[in-house]
């Protein structure tokens, strides 16, 4: 090897450890946190707006939620394989063999992207029916879905780039460009919700297209992030080879089809949950989607601290650093959860006035805030099997988390919820103590696994990862 480039990943391998370990967390987390938390507020101040055209409204756009969400857990295959391959080969200081990854993931997303689009469009009506549209939302559930599938190639590639980035600890980046196409997106809708601007009064039609046009933005900032900004890690170029690099592409399903299939089991799991409570009426489903799209707010730093955990894991693992990856783990876990109790602590005591924001209907209101109260409960164990589960994720240990959340999820938000909410007849907030016992019964499941260590041996048996990039890469 030559002497610069060895002087270069010796300075890089020090660089790696140089900063304290929370400084670290930090670094990654605070964006991650910054964009997830933004982009929960202006997905809150979407639906504000949407309600302000009533709880029919809000119940239309509600029904589609879980539907979109499961169309997306196909790109999860794609996505979590590229952050791990991206965290191990940044970790080892192999940044070819990154955006080499990078570029399969481009060519991936493209493809699943456009068929996606085209099967969520044709398939809008029978989804929106299946999961239990009345004739006051059905109309507007199938505007909204159609509208919106048509930018899921958009969103698959920005969630492709997005994934690179995290992997290789730039967290800042996706924070800049998805924030910003969130607030164009609030801008759109108030323009073509109500009709400003000289612009037509288009209610939910006009949230969908925003949606849309904000992602299409989104995703063209991303490509201009890995093709012309000079300071990241990964740098593509369009002279690159881009030709399918099936032992790549092997390594990057080999790590995430047991995360597409986690998500699509736990999405197909909310799916049922949520058409167990459409079935309670237009007001007790308006209350739930006002109480998920609030609680997506907690979400967020569990989710930033399970791409510090995903990140620093993975990087100390392609650095062949085990006690560091563990010991990483460990202080995410710790903050995430001190994170969690003050959140949920906040949630109990402002839960009535979160909820009068969306609606002046103070039925809905009232239950909208007592599921909000119950759902605090489950913040801890929330938080543990997230920044856990990451951790794991980082490791290339994908199949454990998706057992937890096949056992879990099937076993209490669709049969448990459906026996609390119909058989014992608990309501609303029998369907979401069914959610607590789940957020908890995954919890231990994935802690169960992250002490057993059995994670630490997972990316020896997935092989090494410079062998498939190299291959017609270079």
């Amino acid at each position: 090897m030559k002497q610069p480039v060895l002087r270069a990943k010796i300075q890089a391998g020090l660089s790696f450890r140089s900063q304290p370990l929370w400084q670290e967390i930090i670094t990654i987390t605070a964006p991650a946190f910054i964009e997830l938390v933004m982009s929960t507020l202006f997905e809150m101040v979407d639906m504000m707006m949407v309600g302000g055209l009533g709880p029919a409204a809000i119940a239309a756009v509600g029904l589609t939620r879980q539907p979109f969400m499961l169309l997306l857990a196909v790109f999860a295959a794609v996505n979590i394989g590229t952050t791990t391959l991206v965290a191990w080969n940044i970790g080892g200081k192999n940044i070819n063999d990154a955006c080499a990854v990078t570029r399969q993931t481009l060519v991936v997303n493209l493809l699943l992207g456009i068929i996606m689009s085209a099967v969520g469009f044709c398939s809008a009506r029978p989804i929106v029916r299946f999961m239990g549209a009345g004739p006051d939302t059905m109309g507007m559930a199938v505007a909204y879905f159609r509208i919106v599938a048509g930018g899921l190639l958009f969103q698959a590639m920005t969630m492709g780039i997005t994934a690179s980035l995290r992997g290789a600890g730039e967290t800042r980046i996706p924070m800049l460009y998805n924030v910003g196409s969130n607030l164009l997106n609030v801008f759109g809708n108030y323009v073509l919700i109500y009709g400003k601007l000289g612009f037509p009064q288009l209610g939910v039609a006009g949230a969908a297209l925003s949606t849309s046009l904000s992602r299409l933005l989104a995703c063209l900032a991303g490509l201009f992030v890995v093709y012309f900004l000079p300071q990241t890690k990964i740098k593509l170029r369009f002279k690159d080879n881009y030709r399918p690099n099936l032992a790549l592409i092997r390594k990057i399903f080999q790590i995430g089809v047991p995360a597409a299939l986690e998500q699509f089991v736990l999405q197909s799991g909310i799916m049922m949950f949520a058409r167990t409570v459409s079935a309670l009426g237009t007001l007790s489903f308006a209350a739930h989607q006002i109480g998920i799209n609030i609680s997506s707010l907690a979400f967020a730093p569990s989710m930033a601290f399970s791409v510090a955990s995903t990140t620093l894991v993975g990087q100390s693992l392609g650095a062949g650093d085990v006690p560091r990856a563990e010991r990483c783990a460990h202080t995410v876990h710790r903050i995430a959860v001190a994170v969690a109790c003050f959140v949920g602590c906040l949630f109990i005591l402002f839960s009535h006035s979160l909820a009068r924001l969306y609606t002046s209907d103070l039925v809905v209101a009232g239950m909208a805030g007592t599921i909000l109260k119950i759902f605090a409960l489950s913040l801890p164990g929330q938080s543990t099997q997230f920044t856990l589960a990451g951790a794991l994720r980082g490791a290339g240990d994908t199949v454990f988390p998706l057992f937890a959340s096949a056992s879990s999820i099937w076993l209490f938000r669709v049969l448990i919820a459906y026996i609390f909410v119909h058989v014992f007849n608990w309501g609303l907030i029998g369907a979401w103590v069914a959610f607590v016992l789940d957020q908890y019964t995954r919890s231990f499941l994935i802690f169960f696994r992250f002490t057993s260590g059995k994670w630490q041996y997972v990316r020896a048996r997935v092989g090494k990862v410079d062998q498939a990039a190299n291959t017609g890469e270079n």
